[in-house]
């Protein structure tokens, strides 16, 4: 289910727990919950978060906010779709405001199947890394600057490439016996924690494209997407 141009994971009405059914039921489909499928808002009753209805939050981090964290952003919102119990969001280290993606980024999201609408950069503040329940960065620098604004975020912040590297050890079992698609980003958050330092990430920087050529910035677009391939695949399934 693709993710809504501008909105994707980004919750945009309050979710109304109290009007959602019974499972066996067909109505009351929380607010913004439409799309979602059972497998989502049926749960939602069960695990109660802020009043604006996001229970999960994603950051993705690079340099400039133009390139590699808008990409994973976009690439997990198409996967995710419009579900508002999920939030994904980028910014970036020394990022301006309101910049578009660079156009290779663009291009190159578009053929991974993701979509560019909309998106404005933003500039990472240690207000969105403590509100984020998993940190992905593009480098280790990254994740390094990320934890320096907000010290708790260190047991929930990976690159991008130890994430993608770690959740191929976790059970998916273990993930998917979930259906609320916040639940099972929790859960697999946890998984992965436990698994730091005990498989070996061999290559855990995604490399800077900026200013560099087309083939570079499809290398580093083929490389975001091999490494949220499994763990999107199993938030999914």
């Amino acid at each position: 289910m693709k993710a809504s141009p501008g909105t994707g994971g980004i919750a945009q009405h309050p979710v109304t727990v109290e009007g959602a059914g019974a499972a066996g039921d067909g109505e009351g489909v929380p607010a913004g919950h439409e799309g979602c499928g059972q497998r989502c808002w049926r749960e939602v009753g069960q695990e109660r978060g802020p009043r604006d209805g996001i229970r999960f939050r994603i950051l993705y981090v690079c340099t400039g906010n133009v390139c590699r964290s808008p990409l994973a952003e976009r690439l997990t919102r198409a996967a995710l779709g419009p579900c508002p119990a999920v939030q994904v969001i980028s910014a970036g280290t020394h990022a301006e405001s309101g910049r578009e993606m660079t156009e290779h980024a663009r291009r190159v999201l578009i053929r991974l199947g993701g979509d560019p609408t909309g998106f404005g950069s933003r500039p990472l503040v240690p207000e969105l890394v403590a509100a984020a329940d998993l940190v992905l960065t593009a480098t280790c620098g990254h994740r390094a600057e990320s934890v320096a604004m907000h010290f708790a975020a260190a047991t929930r912040a990976f690159t991008i490439a130890e994430f993608g590297t770690l959740v191929r050890a976790v059970s998916p079992e273990e993930i998917i016996r979930h259906r609320d698609p916040a639940r099972r980003a929790r859960v697999l958050a946890d998984e992965v924690r436990a698994l730091r330092g005990l498989v070996r990430v061999d290559q855990p920087d995604i490399a800077d494209p900026y200013r560099r050529s087309r083939l570079v910035y499809q290398m580093v677009g083929r490389s975001i997407a091999r490494s949220l391939a499994v763990p999107l695949g199993l938030l999914t399934r």
